[in-house]
């Protein structure tokens, strides 16, 4: 182990602002690095980050640990039913279980499909635009666009009634505090909970009358596919579109609110995309690349192996840095530069692998199409108010909110 490293903890508030200067420091230092604060190794180079991505002896499964140590006695039932369905997510299953359970949604998240729901998002994106600026000088663009947008198209592309829009949307960001550790007191730990078990019930009721009545959405197509109440149980395919219900809103919701940060910091870029929409595609890799929505991922050690002269260990935890790897000059010419014409650009903002994102396509079209037509929209648009307050997360680089002129 490598001495002299300054061992932080990622949650202290100047990391939460900017945790790139000591996420620099520590690549450069030591790309594996066994950290004492949060007991976990922390991977930070590109290159080691992208093996562990595809490395047999890593392990995504960190819910059945956690089960395993927690006592029964301690746990509501409400508490463990929550577990169990978190723990049938793909996020946290290792192949082959993984790639049976993904089956599922072969084709239903591909570009094709996903290019159908073109028209729907751009009608979101007016809709919100519109709303946003409603009479108001200054609006919060979180609360205002970015939050409501991708939830509103994935209760849209999931099948979700119109009139139960709201509710859904509030049981998936309680699911959402509940995944990501978000969750500030056993109160709300046990609401979390409760909002996890009424989603799954709700989507489950919903199943039954998609396959009764099957329309264009996501689980009428899985369910075309023959393999819910084959190879995958319709309790395991509930338990994923749990996931999916928050997963897709909360990462896109980030991206398009922090993406439309960074390019309102940087005007030049800023107005190379207002003068050519064309390139949104490449803007939102770029964003994602340089300042994403996804920090980390957790991971665990399954069979000990070694890494960059490391020997990790059976089950210890990992913290694969995506905002380090993404920043890694061996990989990225000047990578502290947001430059939105990159090319190439390999970023690992949704991973690789088999775990790489499924709701990839989908959330680059939502974040291109929000980000190009708000500023069409609104061609004046600027910062309002000091600096932004972050939520404090290992996992999620997301701001509580962005006063905007409009």
């Amino acid at each position: 182990m490598i001495t002299g490293i300054r061992d932080r903890y990622l949650l202290d508030d100047e990391l939460v602002a900017d945790p790139y200067p000591y996420l620099g420091e520590l690549r450069a230092a030591a790309p594996v690095h066994f950290s004492s604060v949060h007991r976990a190794w922390l991977i930070t180079g590109y290159e080691q980050v992208a093996a562990c991505f595809h490395e047999p002896a890593v392990s995504a499964d960190r819910i059945s640990p956690v089960m395993r140590l927690t006592p029964k006695h301690l746990l509501t039932p409400e508490a463990a039913r929550a577990f169990e369905i978190m723990a049938g997510w793909m996020v946290f299953v290792d192949p082959p279980e993984h790639r049976r359970l993904r089956s599922v949604f072969k084709g239903a998240f591909g570009p094709r499909q996903v290019r159908r729901n073109r028209p729907m998002v751009e009608a979101a994106v007016a809709r919100l635009t519109a709303q946003a600026g409603a009479g108001r000088t200054v609006t919060d663009l979180v609360a205002d666009f970015a939050r409501p947008l991708p939830a509103t198209v994935a209760a849209a592309w999931m099948g979700v009634p119109v009139e139960d829009t709201a509710m859904f949307q509030r049981w998936a960001i309680r699911v959402g505090d509940l995944a990501l550790g978000a969750v500030q007191s056993p109160e709300d730990d046990e609401r979390s909970q409760q909002a996890l078990l009424d989603l799954f019930g709700y989507l489950k009721r919903l199943v039954a009358e998609r396959r009764a009545d099957p329309r264009e959405d996501l689980i009428s197509a899985a369910l075309a596919g023959g393999l819910v109440g084959d190879s995958v149980s319709d309790d395991e395919f509930v338990a994923m579109l749990t996931h999916i219900a928050f997963a897709g809103g909360e990462t896109t919701s980030n991206l398009i609110a922090v993406g439309m940060w960074n390019l309102l910091r940087h005007p030049a870029e800023l107005d190379r995309l207002r003068a050519d929409p064309a390139l949104a595609g490449p803007a939102v890799e770029e964003l994602l690349r340089f300042d994403g929505p996804s920090k980390m991922s957790i991971r665990q050690v399954g069979t000990d192996f070694d890494l960059a002269g490391q020997h990790l260990r059976a089950g210890q935890r990992m913290y694969l840095v995506h905002a380090a790897a993404n920043r890694d000059p061996a990989r990225f010419e000047n990578p502290d530069r947001l430059d939105i014409t990159r090319s190439p650009n390999p970023h690992v903002g949704f991973g690789q692998g088999a775990h790489f994102c499924l709701g990839a396509p989908l959330a680059r079209l939502v974040a291109g199409s929000a980000i190009t037509d708000l500023l069409a929209a609104a061609p004046g648009i600027a910062l309002a108010g000091g600096p932004p307050r972050w939520q404090p997360s290992l996992l999620n680089r997301s701001l509580e909110e962005l006063p905007v002129r409009l």
